[in-house]
Order: C-alpha cells, then sequence, then structure tokens
C-alpha cells in the first residue's frame, strides 16, 4: 500500500452512519501468480476521480479547491458538477487544517464577495455550508470550535440582512437529527472482580459460536465513523477515539477469552477438545469472511499462553494441527500479509476486515505522502488516496451479515467476553496446569534453532544485556559453544546472588500489543503485526522486537 511515514477527520454521511476433525480445510494460495493482479475498487474510484478533477488533480492551493467546491453549485443551489471534490475536501481537510480553519476561510471569502457586491458569489458560499451541515452535519455537534465559528458566520449574515443567506445557513435543525450511532462510552477497566470465563460455550455448536461472535463484530466494526478514522490518523493511536477504542478492545477480549477457555480445563484431555473446538470456530469465521474475529481467535491459540502447553498439544490430532498451521498461513504478516490481502481482495459481498492491517496501511500511505507539492499546492492525490481507503472501510458497513441473532446469547457472550485477568495471571494458570521444564531453559526455546543443545556466543551476547551478568563461562571443547548445563548454573547463580541482594531481574518482558506505529528500540525496526507484535519490559517503557 505504501511505505511508512505521517496524518487528520471527517465523519460519513448520514447515511454512510474432542470431537471429529473439520471437514473443509484451508486452500493455501501461492506466494505468486503468473497472472497480474487486478486493480482494487479504491484504485479504480481514484483513478476515475482524478480524471474527473482534470487540472485539480495535479495539485492545487487550498484556495482554489475551496473556490472550485463553492462553483459546483448552481444559482439555485443545484449541483452542477460531480460532487466528488465537495466530498473530498469536506471529509479529508483536517489534514490540511482544522475544520473551524476551513469555515473561517469561508467566511473570509464570503466578506470579499460583499465588499465586491457579488451577491451571487455569496448565494453559491450559502449553498456550500449548506451542503457542509446537510451531509456532515454531525460534525457541526460534535467539533466545539467548528460550532463557534459557524455561529460567527450566522451573525455576519444575519448583520447584512440577507435573510435567505440565513436560512441556508441554519443548524437548529442539527438537534433534531437522530443520532445514526449511539455514542461509544469509554472503557473504564474494572478490576475489583472477575467474570466466569465463558456462561455459554459449552452449549453452543462451533457455527452458532462463529455467527454470535461475528454479530458482535459487525456491530462494533459498524460504528467506526469515517471521522474515527481520521482521527487515528492524526493521533497515531486510538486515544480520545471511543468507538475504535472499543473494537480494538473486543478483539483482544476475544483474544484473551479462547485463552481462558483452553486454560479453565484441568486435564490435557479436555482443554485438547477446547482447542479443536476453537479450531472449528475459525473454520466457520473464515467461511463468513469475519477476518477480524478470525485474527483474534488464532492469535488467542497461538499465544505462547497456550503453545507452551505440550501435554495438551499432544492430544490435538495432526488434522487440527494441519488446519491450524494453514490459518497461521492465512493471517500470516510475511510479504506485508499479502495471503490475507489476496483471500479478502477475493471475497464480495459481507466482510470484516482485519481492522489492524487496514490501520497501518492508512498510516503508511498518510506517511509516505506529503501534504503539499512544489509551490505550496496540496497535495490532492494524497487526499484522494486516504479519502477511497477510509470510504472502503466505511462502505462495508452497509452490507449485513447474512445471518440472525439471539439477542439474549448476544448477552451472555458479551459478560463472557468481559474479562478482567492479566497477563500475568493468565500465565500463571497456564504455569499451574503445566509447570514449566526448569531444564530447558527459555533461552534455547528462542535461540537453540537446531536443538543441539548449544548456542553461539555471539547469539547469547545478543540478548546479554537484558541480564545482570556477563556470561564467560565457554566450553572449549565446543569452540565457544554455550551448552545448556552452563546456560542453566549461570542462571541458578544469578538468581541466587540476586536473590541474596533482594533484587531481582533487570527485565521482564511480556508480550504487548501495540496500539500506535511502535519502533524496537533494541533494532529500531518497525513493530510489524496486528497483535502481540513484541515484548516490552513491565519495569520500563522501551519495546523489543520478537
Amino acid at each position: 500500500m505504501g511505505t511508512l511515514g505521517k496524518t487528520r477527520e471527517a465523519p460519513r454521511k448520514p447515511s454512510h452512519g474432542c470431537r471429529a476433525a473439520p471437514k473443509t480445510r484451508l486452500e493455501a494460495k501461492p506466494a505468486s501468480s503468473p497472472c497480474p493482479s487486478h486493480p482494487s475498487l479504491a484504485q479504480i474510484t481514484q483513478f476515475r476521480m482524478m480524471v474527473s478533477l482534470g487540472h485539480l488533480a495535479k495539485g492545487a492551493s487550498l484556495d482554489d479547491l475551496i473556490d472550485s467546491c463553492v462553483q459546483s453549485f448552481d444559482a439555485d443551489g443545484n449541483l452542477c458538477r460531480s460532487n466528488q471534490l465537495l466530498q473530498v475536501m469536506l471529509t479529508m481537510h483536517r489534514i490540511l487544517i482544522s475544520s473551524a480553519e476551513l469555515l473561517q476561510k469561508v467566511i473570509t471569502l464570503y466578506k470579499d464577495a460583499l465588499a465586491k457586491n457579488s451577491p451571487g458569489l455569496c448565494l453559491k458560499i450559502c449553498y456550500f455550508v449548506r451542503y457542509w451541515i446537510t451531509e456532515f452535519w454531525i460534525m457541526f455537534k460534535m467539533d466545539t470550535s467548528l460550532a463557534h465559528t459557524m455561529e460567527e458566520f450566522q451573525e455576519l449574515v444575519k448583520a447584512n440582512g440577507e435573510e435567505l443567506h440565513s436560512r441556508l445557513i441554519d443548524t437548529t435543525q442539527i438537534n433534531a437529527r437522530d443520532w445514526s450511532r449511539k455514542l461509544t462510552q469509554r472503557i473504564k477497566s474494572n478490576t475489583s472482580k472477575k467474570r466466569k470465563v465463558s456462561l455459554l460455550f459449552d452449549h453452543l455448536e462451533p457455527e452458532e459460536l462463529s455467527e454470535h461472535l461475528t454479530y458482535l463484530e459487525f456491530k462494533s466494526f459498524r460504528r467506526i465513523s469515517f471521522s474515527d478514522y481520521q482521527n487515528y490518523l492524526v493521533n497515531s493511536c486510538v486515544k480520545e477515539n471511543p468507538t475504535m477504542e472499543r473494537s480494538i478492545a473486543l478483539c483482544n477480549g476475544i483474544s484473551q477469552w479462547v485463552q481462558l477457555m483452553v486454560l479453565s480445563r484441568p486435564t490435557p484431555q479436555l482443554r485438547a477438545e477446547v482447542f479443536i473446538k476453537f479450531i472449528q470456530v475459525a473454520q466457520k469465521l473464515h467461511q463468513l469472511q469475519n477476518f477480524n474475529t478470525l485474527m483474534a481467535v488464532i492469535g488467542g491459540l497461538c499465544h505462547s499462553s497456550i503453545s507452551r502447553l505440550k501435554e495438551t498439544s499432544s492430544h490435538v490430532p495432526h488434522e487440527i494441527n494441519k488446519v491450524l498451521g494453514e490459518m497461521t498461513e492465512l493471517l500470516s504478516s510475511c510479504r506485508n500479509y499479502d495471503n490475507y490481502r489476496r483471500a479478502y481482495g477475493e471475497c464480495t459481498h459481507f466482510k470484516i476486515p482485519i481492522l489492524g492491517v487496514h490501520l497501518k496501511d492508512l498510516i503508511s500511505l498518510y506517511e509516505a505522502m506529503p501534504d503539499y507539492l512544489e509551490e505550496g499546492k496540496v497535495n490532492v492525490h494524497k487526499l484522494l488516496a486516504l479519502y477511497n481507503h477510509i470510504n472502503e472501510l466505511v462502505q462495508l458497513q452497509e452490507v449485513a451479515p447474512p445471518l440472525e441473532a439471539n439477542k439474549d446469547l448476544v448477552h451472555l457472550l458479551t459478560l463472557s467476553l468481559d474479562l478482567y485477568y492479566t497477563e500475568d495471571e493468565i500465565y500463571e494458570l497456564s504455569y499451574a496446569r503445566e509447570p514449566r521444564n526448569h531444564k530447558a531453559p527459555s533461552v534455547f526455546k528462542n535461540y537453540d534453532h537446531d536443538q543441539d543443545g548449544y548456542i553461539s556466543q555471539e547469539e547469547f551476547e545478543k540478548i546479554a544485556a537484558s541480564f545482570p551478568f556477563s556470561f564467560c563461562v565457554m566450553d572449549k571443547d565446543r569452540e565457544g559453544l554455550i551448552s545448556r548445563d552452563e546456560i542453566t548454573a549461570y542462571f541458578m547463580r544469578a538468581s541466587s546472588i540476586y536473590s541474596k541482594l533482594g533484587l531481582g531481574f533487570p527485565h521482564n518482558f511480556q508480550e504487548t500489543t501495540y496500539l500506535k506505529p511502535t519502533f524496537c528500540d533494541n533494532c529500531a525496526g518497525f513493530l510489524w503485526g496486528v497483535i502481540k507484535q513484541g515484548y516490552r519490559c513491565k519495569g520500563n517503557k522501551y519495546p523489543e522486537s520478537r
């Protein structure tokens, strides 16, 4: 989609408000195809819009763009040309200036028209503002600064005795509008109690469970407005963006619920049965083209608190592991999620994208292209590209899911997903189910790739800074390679000394989901992925890549 790089708002239009092994398996697509890929709908739309904009598509001053928008109306207030420029300007202007600043420029234009005794231009300006109010009224409802600037404009028009103009820019009808979506309350964590991990998991078949998860996912996804996507671009995070924050929290909640459902079973056989059922749920989610929840479920099953359960995995059939492998391949971040993009691009009708992937695309596009070109001209191509990407996501909200949900089950499922468990508590439960093997330190799990029981000094030095003592004991017979016994003795000695000093290891790394673009503090590389992109020490703020 683009390389990494910069960021701004606009809302949408009012109308734009153990069991048998699975029978089916994913068909992995080849990494490359001899046939050229077809352009996406967004690319086709962007090309058509670029053609319709003519010379403006190559860049224009902000004043020229505003003037062109005003001239889109005839003397009777009808559109006399395509509304595409109007849509792009009124939705994407916050990349350049705030909504209040845009309206202030319009006010200046109106004053100039008054000074030049040009009533026709004054009328067209009011038609333009009426279009803005009618199509994007929620801006005036939510943006206090814009509302105040509008009051200033209304007072100016009233002072000049233009009754028709006053009626055109009247905003009192906004308060009578029905909300197309409820305002989402800010998420507040409550650690005072813990709910049971499931109230109905055992009583729902995989198909029914996947359908109700999809219902919840779509309900959350359709609340994300055009302006929410732009606010994410502006801030590069979900801060002060409660609808998007809630969507991400739902995804993380599902992933955690999957882990807890597996860990809630006391025996490896029972845990394997839950694991198998979630694989079947994942297959149904794939059939429903719900990629976001699919990512959450597979992310939960692949979480290290689950993948470390060797006794449990020994009871999972080969066919199930094969399906899991195909799922993880489908959702892999390799080649910038190439497999997912191919599968998603081939889907028609109802589908829910992996939100994190498309948010990263937006940020990459935003950063890769400058806001302005030579001579201070606005980069209209950038505005169009961002508009089309966001609009494509918003349009998905208009296609209802092909399912019916039981509201009582939805309520119970929502309660089940409302979890208050920390990462530490989940790992404690994982180790309680299957205690760790002290003879195999985790450093070997991560660095002994050939499983020969040795790691090189160079490999160990990559992580040595994270531990309290330098490691100098070498097995000369292995030409400097460090054995499992040596590394075990090292940790035991270090632990004993630090225990006597009342200290602990300087770093306590945990898998972490980063909600905004993040770079590794160690290698300076970008942390790719949607969830669990890297590790972060609980004692400091610096991220580490995997």
